[in-house]
């Protein structure tokens, strides 16, 4: 975030006329609006992201002086991806048998940075992220990429389910991964096209998402250790997936 009074980042937007036309031509991750009472200006705002599924948080005026870096904002802020979504289409054809990354609702915007940072190192085409619930790439994510957002396509997708049984009828084999599943990681095959899906923080899996996956597998883990933050656990297979795929089947 930046500090009042210092330049605003390039992906925030703040004023009733810039935020306006965000909405129309840019691709927005959410709209802050200050709490209380608003103009009717404000409520069209409101409206307009509502109607395109653009998510509305409501905040004090402080919060949007922050992230605006000014007072000046006229209650309201936007703040915008950091790069323009890819089609799922693109993802699915980028190579012959493409390595996926699939979030089930991860809503740490440091999080996910790290996965696409470590899917981007790991050779994966693409990460597919749903439209609610989920983190998107705001300039936060950006930044935890460290670079990597512009090597990678990004899809987001309003049923992530949908989506998990497209590339299935396209040939590709979807594996979820959590903690009950009997199989361990190290027995799946990654070498043909494959998506990996993992869950949010602290929910995992939702049961639709589960229900539509072709195999189900768990790290394995020792000790009193439960279970693995989600960047770690895509970090894992991500790099088991990549070990696979090398032409010899070793490091």
């Amino acid at each position: 975030m930046s500090k009042r009074g210092s330049a605003p980042q390039v992906n925030v937007l703040h004023g009733i006329k810039a935020v306006k036309e965000a909405i129309r031509v840019r691709p927005v991750e959410y709209v802050l609006v200050a709490q209380g009472r608003h103009s009717r200006r404000v409520q069209e705002i409101v409206d307009a992201c509502r109607a395109a599924g653009i998510s509305v948080r409501f905040a004090p005026r402080p919060a949007l002086d922050r992230e605006s870096g000014t007072a000046q904002h006229q209650d309201v802020v936007a703040v915008c991806a950091a790069k323009a979504y890819d089609d799922l289409e693109t993802l699915v054809v980028a190579r012959e048998k493409p390595l996926l990354v699939v979030l089930d609702g991860v809503e740490d915007p440091g999080n996910l940075g790290a996965i696409v940072r470590t899917a981007v190192a790991a050779g994966a085409e693409g990460v597919i992220v749903p439209e609610r619930r989920a983190a998107g790439l705001s300039p936060t994510v950006a930044r935890a990429a460290a670079g990597a957002l512009e090597h990678v396509k990004i899809a987001r997708v309003t049923n992530l389910v949908r989506a998990l049984v497209d590339l299935k009828e396209r040939g590709v084999w979807v594996y979820g991964f959590e903690a009950q599943a009997q199989k361990s990681y190290l027995e799946l095959d990654y070498t043909g096209a494959c998506a990996l899906v993992l869950g949010g923080e602290g929910h995992g899996l939702h049961r639709l998402v589960r229900e539509a996956c072709d195999e189900l597998a768990r790290i394995p883990l020792h000790g009193p250790v439960e279970s693995l933050n989600v960047s770690v656990a895509a970090a894992v297979v991500l790099y088991e997936a990549a070990r696979q795929r090398q032409p010899s089947g070793g490091s």
